[in-house]
């Protein structure tokens, strides 16, 4: 197996894996206030996200910024914290306005947003890709194979995010609101214990 193929697969199942809990529940957060039918917007601020955690990787990954892992993987839950619930406050009136009004797919806070808290989950990727290198001075491919099975595992989770939803709000009829309470809901639940684990 070459190099690029087995830091493919490493950034994959570092996502599509029960251990990413954290990651995970960001993604579900992340897509709760969305429908299938939105699944160009819900791309983007995937790849927004990515962009982000690309940056972080790479300079903590080549030592060009510090890592201090206590106060990531404290930051982590609360950019889930955070986007939950920015989710929650949207489930409201500001929920049929947002289906009536389109905004742009690259430029806006919610992207900019994911930009951001990507640049946070990318310092903790870091402490598992170094943990894979070992020694090694320019990882070029290494970082970029990671990144795209990273990216590849988001996809295949939002994909599943975004057809449960689709299960849920067409066939069993849930309201959209309820649907984005119940997750958004989830996922705070899942960040709050995470920090209080973390602090116990």
């Amino acid at each position: 197996m070459s190099v690029f193929t087995t830091y493919l697969q490493l950034g994959f199942l570092h996502i599509c894996s029960w251990k990413a809990t954290d990651h995970l529940t960001f993604l579900l957060a992340l897509c709760a206030p969305y429908v299938l039918a939105d699944w160009r917007r819900v791309v983007a601020l995937v790849t927004s996200f990515t962009v982000g955690h690309s940056i972080t990787l790479a300079l903590a990954t080549l030592g060009l910024v510090g890592v201090n892992a206590p106060v990531v993987e404290a930051l982590i839950p609360v950019t889930i914290l955070l986007t939950a619930l920015v989710d929650m406050r949207q489930a409201g009136p500001a929920l049929a306005r947002q289906s009536r009004r389109p905004t742009p797919l690259i430029w806006s806070a919610p992207n900019a947003l994911a930009v951001a808290f990507g640049l946070i989950h990318g310092l903790g990727f870091s402490n598992y890709l170094r943990a894979l290198l070992g020694s090694q001075r320019r990882p070029v491919v290494e970082l970029l194979s990671f990144n795209l099975g990273v990216e590849m595992g988001q996809l295949l989770v939002v994909s599943g995010i975004l057809l449960f939803g689709f299960i849920m709000l067409r066939i069993f009829g849930v309201a959209r609101r309820d649907w984005i309470l119940t997750t958004s809901g989830a996922a705070l639940g899942v960040a709050a214990l995470l920090l209080v684990q973390m602090f116990a």
